[in-house]
């Protein structure tokens, strides 16, 4: 007997694990947390989807169509199936929706960074830094090969000395560390996950405080980085969606972050963070070994009703 408890296990592990990942991320240090978030996103949506696939496909099984291919029987996958028909479509509904979100979203995620870098790469840079004639204060990161930095010249006249090379040192690890893949990944997972927006929007912060991080161990004065992107903020930015700006997420606690000590690790933190996605990867594994072992039983039957002989 195949019991339905199980079957829904994998989606209960992956909603608690989309819902608890910001909660964990924050009290990690930005980078742990950047990747901790990434790592969430993907395993979450990846339970989601492929359970989602699999309670679909033990009713597109029952087609006679379909199990002519496998073969199996398709009266063992009816009586022994724990899921209904009518939660096996939806299923299979929500699984093509999620098809098209996630094509929708890669569609105009990648054409915004195409526009981005067609935008920028005819601007003059001496080395990874471009300097645009525009009074109004901007500046970003936009990937490439090579990625470049783009900031105005209103936004150099806004900033002091200090200041300019702690903001240009923000962007510069957006660009080192490949941040704006960051984006893209969580992008796409909550396309695929809807629950998974909190995580965008919480890894988008990581993102950021990890680049402020990085620019305060840059300049050796991590005040003199929070009052660089406090008054970048101030003025109006140009930054395209797919660009990663120094104005990006909530700037007064980023500020904030900055002007208190560093956060420090927290073992049990992470240690629970991990167990929970190994929790999702193995509910999983388990509800697949329990639909082989329903299909090997429906092929078992088919192969020995096909050796009866017939009257």
């Amino acid at each position: 007997m195949f019991w339905p408890v199980p079957m829904y296990l994998p989606l209960l592990v992956s909603a608690v694990l989309a819902l608890g990942a910001p909660w964990a991320g924050r009290r990690m240090p930005p980078r742990a947390g950047a990747w901790a978030m990434v790592c969430a996103a993907v395993v979450a949506a990846g339970t989601w989807v492929t359970e989602l696939a699999i309670l679909a496909f033990t009713a597109v099984g029952q087609v006679p169509l379909v199990a002519a291919q496998g073969p199996w029987s398709v009266s063992v996958l009816a009586a022994e199936d724990p899921v209904s028909r009518m939660v096996a479509a939806v299923c299979a509904g929500v699984v093509l929706a999620l098809i098209v979100s996630l094509t929708v979203a890669s569609w105009r995620r990648g054409r915004a960074l195409v526009d981005a870098w067609r935008e920028c790469r005819h601007i003059a840079a001496g080395g990874d830094l471009a300097v645009v004639d525009d009074p109004v204060p901007a500046a970003f990161a936009v990937l490439g090969l090579p990625g470049r930095v783009v900031v105005s010249s209103g936004m150099l006249r806004l900033l002091a000395g200090p200041e300019q090379g702690a903001l240009l040192a923000h962007e510069r690890a957006h660009l080192r560390h490949r941040h704006h893949l960051f984006s893209l990944v969580l992008h796409l997972m909550a396309a695929l996950n809807p629950l998974l927006r909190p995580v965008e929007r919480a890894g988008a912060f990581a993102v950021e405080r990890w680049a402020d991080e990085e620019a305060g161990a840059a300049v050796a004065d991590r005040p003199l980085v929070a009052r660089a992107i406090a008054r970048a903020a101030l003025a109006s930015s140009r930054a395209r969606q797919a660009a990663l700006a120094a104005t990006g997420g909530p700037v007064p606690q980023r500020v904030q972050a900055l002007l208190a000590p560093p956060v420090r690790r927290r073992g049990g933190v992470m240690a629970a963070f991990a167990v929970l996605m190994a929790a999702c990867c193995v509910s999983l594994a388990v509800t697949a070994h329990d639909r082989e072992r329903l299909f090997e039983a429906a092929m078992h039957a088919h192969a020995v009703g096909a050796q009866l002989p017939t009257r």
